[in-house]
C-alpha cells in the first residue's frame, strides 16, 4: 500500500534491530542495508515536535521490522505511539507495515487508548498458506494472523485493515494458492498490494526448487487482485452516508479537494461546494458515494 505525499506529514523513521533468523527467505533488505537499531524515543520526540511547530498534523511512524522497536532499550513500538501521540500540535499518528506476530494483547490495548492513533494497521500477509508462511520463513500461521485481526476490529471500531499479498512463491502449488484466496476471503481487507515472487541472488528462495512459471504468477496475481477487490469496494461502501474528520492535502485538482479519513480512506469534496483552500486543515465530511478508488462528499458545517 502506497500512503500519500501530498498531505503535510512526514515519516518518523524508526530503525529496529533484528538477528537473522528473523529474516524472511525471499528478503535481500538484510544484504543490502546491513545491522539496524532504534531510534532513541528521545530523538523521536524531538524530531516530531520540530515537526508539529512547523505545521505537520500527521506523522507516520515507519521503519524495517517496525513492531521490534526498541528491543534493545527494553521498550517497544507501543511506547513511541505514545511519544508521538503526546506531541502538541500533532493531530493523528499513522503506522507503517506491522509484523503480525509481535503484536501483543497489551500492546492493543495501550494504542486504543491514543485518540490520536489512526485505526489502519498494515498487516503484512504474503500469504494465507501455512505451508507458504513457513517456506518464506515468516513467524506466524494463518491461525494466528487472523486472532489479530479480529483483536484490532474489536479493539478499534471500522479499523480499516491493510496488506500485502505475494502469489507464486517458489513450490506454491494450485492447491496453496487456493487456501490464501480463502483465507484472504475471510478476512476482508480495506485496501491491498497484491505482487508476484522475484528473485533475488543472495536469499535463500533465489535457490528453491519448484520455481513457479511467470505466467501461473500472473495469472495469480490476477485472481488476487479480484477477490481483494470486492472486499475494498465493499469497506468503502460501509462508509456511505457516514461523517468522518478528513484531513486535507496539497491542492492539485481544478475540481476537488483532496484528503484522507483516519483510516485512509481517499476524500473527495467538490470546490463548488467549498471554494477556499483546505490545505492541512480538518474537517468533517459526510460521505455521499464512492467512484473508483475514491469517496466523494461534502463539508459538514
Amino acid at each position: 500500500m502506497q500512503l500519500s505525499g501530498f498531505q503535510k506529514k512526514t515519516r518518523a523513521f524508526l530503525k529496529i534491530q533484528d538477528g537473522c533468523n528473523q529474516f524472511c527467505t525471499y528478503c535481500i533488505i538484510p544484504k543490502a542495508r546491513g545491522r539496524i537499531c532504534s531510534k532513541p524515543i528521545e530523538d523521536i520526540k524531538k524530531e516530531i515536535s520540530v515537526l508539529a511547530e512547523n505545521g505537520y498534523k500527521e506523522v507516520v511512524l515507519v521503519g524495517i521490522n517496525l513492531s521490534f522497536y526498541g528491543k534493545e532499550f527494553g521498550l517497544r513500538l507501543i511506547d513511541a505511539i505514545e511519544t508521538a501521540c503526546l506531541v502538541e500540535g500533532i493531530e493523528r499518528v499513522r503506522l507503517g507495515s506491522l509484523e503480525p506476530e509481535i503484536i501483543s494483547d497489551e500492546d492493543i490495548k495501550r494504542m486504543s487508548e491514543q485518540k490520536k492513533l489512526c485505526p489502519q494497521f498494515h498487516l503484512s500477509l504474503q500469504s494465507g498458506c501455512d505451508k507458504t508462511l513457513r517456506a518464506m520463513n515468516r513467524h506466524y500461521t494463518s491461525e494466528e494472523y487472523e486472532k489479530i485481526v479480529c483483536k484490532l476490529r474489536s479493539a478499534f471500531k471500522n479499523c480499516a485493515i491493510t496488506t500485502d499479498i505475494m502469489v507464486g512463491f517458489p513450490d506454491e502449488t494450485d492447491e496453496d494458492f487456493q487456501k490464501s484466496c480463502e483465507f484472504v476471503k475471510k478476512i476482508k481487507f480495506s485496501q491491498s498490494h497484491i505482487f508476484p515472487y522475484s528473485k533475488r541472488e543472495g536469499t535463500v528462495a533465489f535457490n528453491m526448487e519448484n520455481q513457479v512459471d511467470e505466467s501461473v504468477k500472473t495469472e495469480r496475481v490476477k485472481k488476487m487482485l479480484e477477490i481483494t477487490e470486492e472486499s475494498r469496494i465493499e469497506f468503502m461502501k460501509a462508509h456511505i452516508n457516514g461523517v468522518y474528520p478528513v484531513l486535507f492535502e496539497r491542492e492539485q485538482s481544478p475540481e476537488y479537494h483532496n484528503g484522507h479519513t483516519p483510516d485512509y480512506l481517499f476524500i473527495k469534496v467538490p470546490k463548488k461546494s467549498y471554494e477556499k483552500d483546505l490545505r492541512n486543515q480538518i474537517f468533517y465530511v459526510k460521505i455521499d458515494r464512492i467512484e473508483n478508488d475514491y469517496c466523494i462528499g461534502h463539508i459538514i458545517q
